[in-house]
């Protein structure tokens, strides 16, 4: 024996290629065992969850335990092949899955039918109604809406709608999610539904101007009603109410809940309660919310609730109820290549994307950015893909200042945001993201003194340079855009070239906040600027202020330097 593996030894010493062959050859044939032995089957325990008794059939995948945090119950595990519909479906079915027919079918129209028999059967919580038409002027669900180009799934968009209180999800282009009380379009064809959700392709959401909508079964009623509504305030009672707020019923039992509940079911956005006349509409030119009264004047209790107040004939208190304005929603490139590059120059934190925001709902045009964001583009910002000079988008978003950029656009609108909290907001999407939050460490470490000792001096070169070498600059202060939306953006559409209606503008107003407004609960509990941060930035202020008024505008607001 000893002598046979001296003589191998001497041979693959001699030969070593045919040695790391015959060992590459042992060890593909060890994997293809191994392979093997794993789609053989597994053992099984009684009881367990990947037991096949458990899960209500053969085959059905282990999909685990799934923990829901408003009482409803999990979704039962369901055949492969069909759809998950989150917490509030539950499958009656116990068939096995018909995996011979689901290889059978191909292309959009297996997709669009993946699953079909399991939807329609009767659901607790969610259930699939269909595929309806969709039109972007007039859509077919009026509520809520917003988008996620990357990871939209159905059990978000239903989570979304239901969290509200709406009675209908439905999905569209793979990654647009709309919710509603109310489908105001026909059917179309299941095979137009075929576009797979962007991140759940096993599922289908929607397609190209189609939905796939579903009805939500709410555990709580009370989730529908008065909970979401925003407080407008009271106001004097238009000239011609009952065209300025169309829709209108008596309840001698009036309250806040029920007057918002009846609008929503309407599908209008305002909800005005004058004493015992419940009035429903849209804001208008007729009725705009500019000019708000003494609340005491809308101080009349409710006959239903002791401790609410309804309005008066005269006086009508307004809430703003879940209904989207569709008005202003509808977007699209623009027809014909811009003749001028119009810059949306700011510094970082100084609300770019939220003007972004404002200028698209109220041009109808996407805008543009000298940069690409990617979750930008998933949230929504179409133009975030074109480049800078493409000419399709209405103005571009940039934070350059040289010389030489600045010069490459035609006019601009330059936003100034006060620097001690522009800073505080590129710090805080420089380290949790759009909408996130710095880390305390990150505020208390070196990471805090360097960035404003970096980026102040460049809140206030920025300006200049914009000043200097801008060629038709329109500036406008974040805090003027925040107290007097619908002036501001008027001038800021001037601008622009576009004729914006009244109407429109004021749809923007009760639109404004976004998908990218940074929550103001969560917020430091000490001042993190050092004095000599604050005599450093205070000379930046003066510096800017001087260079406003030189060229006869107006100087920077007053509560720039105040600290």
């Amino acid at each position: 024996m000893a002598k046979l593996l001296l003589k191998l030894q001497r041979y693959f010493r001699r030969k070593p290629v045919r040695f790391f062959t015959l060992l590459a050859l042992y060890l593909a044939a060890g994997s293809l065992v191994f392979l093997h032995s794993g789609f053989s089957g597994e053992p099984t325990v009684p009881g367990s969850p990947r037991s096949p008794a458990a899960a209500e059939g053969p085959g059905l995948p282990y999909l685990g335990v799934m923990q829901l945090s408003r009482g409803f119950k999990a979704a039962a595990t369901m055949p492969a092949g069909t759809r998950r519909h989150g917490p509030w479906f539950k499958s009656t079915s116990k068939e096995p899955s018909d995996r011979g027919k689901s290889r059978d079918n191909s292309g959009s129209r297996s997709r669009a039918l993946r699953g079909r028999s399991g939807r329609e059967k009767e659901e607790d919580r969610a259930r699939y109604i269909g595929c309806y038409e969709d039109n972007t002027r007039r859509r077919t669900l009026r509520g809520m809406s917003f988008f996620d180009y990357k990871k939209m799934t159905v059990f978000r968009c239903q989570d979304n709608c239901a969290e509200r209180g709406y009675l209908y999800a439905g999905l569209e282009f793979g990654a647009e999610c709309y919710c509603g009380h109310k489908i105001q379009a026909s059917n179309a064809s299941e095979s137009e539904c075929n576009m797979e959700c962007k991140g759940e392709r096993s599922n289908t959401c929607g397609g190209i101007n189609r939905l796939s909508i579903y009805r939500l079964e709410l555990a709580q009623e009370s989730a529908r009603r008065y909970g979401s509504a925003i407080f407008r305030g009271c106001f004097r009672r238009p000239e011609n109410v009952s065209i300025a707020l169309p829709a209108s019923q008596l309840m001698l039992n009036m309250s806040v809940d029920k007057c918002v509940d009846f609008c929503t079911e309407k599908e209008f956005p305002l909800a005005a309660l004058a004493g015992t006349t419940c009035r429903c509409g849209f804001p208008s030119t007729l009725f705009p919310l500019h000019e708000r009264e003494d609340e005491q004047l809308c101080a009349h209790k409710c006959a239903a609730e002791e401790f609410e107040s309804c309005g008066s004939a005269d006086f009508l208190l307004v809430y703003q109820t879940q209904v989207q304005d569709n008005r202003c929603m509808d977007r699209r490139f623009l027809p014909s290549r811009a003749k001028q590059l119009v810059a949306l120059a700011s510094f970082p934190g100084a609300g770019n994307t939220w003007a972004r925001h404002l200028i698209e709902l109220a041009t109808g045009f996407y805008t543009g950015s000298y940069y690409f964001d990617g979750s930008l583009y998933n949230k929504g910002f179409k133009g975030e893909r074109d480049h800078w000079r493409s000419g399709r988008t209405i103005c571009i978003k940039t934070h350059e200042s040289g010389q030489k950029e600045i010069e490459s656009f035609d006019s601009a609108i330059l936003l100034i945001r006060n620097p001690y909290k522009a800073l505080m907001a590129e710090f805080n999407r420089k380290y949790g993201g759009h909408i996130g939050f710095a880390a305390n460490a990150h505020w208390k470490g070196k990471e805090w003194p360097e960035f404003v000792a970096n980026y102040a001096p460049w809140w206030a070169t920025h300006t200049l340079d914009w000043l200097r070498y801008g060629k038709k600059v329109l500036v406008v202060h974040f805090e003027d855009l925040k107290r007097d939306l619908f002036v501001q953006l008027q001038r800021m559409v001037a601008l622009l070239g576009v004729t914006a209606c009244e109407d429109r503008l004021l749809c923007v107003e009760g639109q404004k906040d976004g998908n990218f407004k940074r929550s103001g609960l969560r917020k430091l509990e000490y001042d993190p600027y050092t004095p000599e941060m604050r005599k450093a930035i205070s000379g930046y202020i003066r510096t800017v202020d001087a260079a406003l008024k030189l060229r006869n505008l107006s100087g920077v607001p007053e509560d720039y330097l105040p600290r």
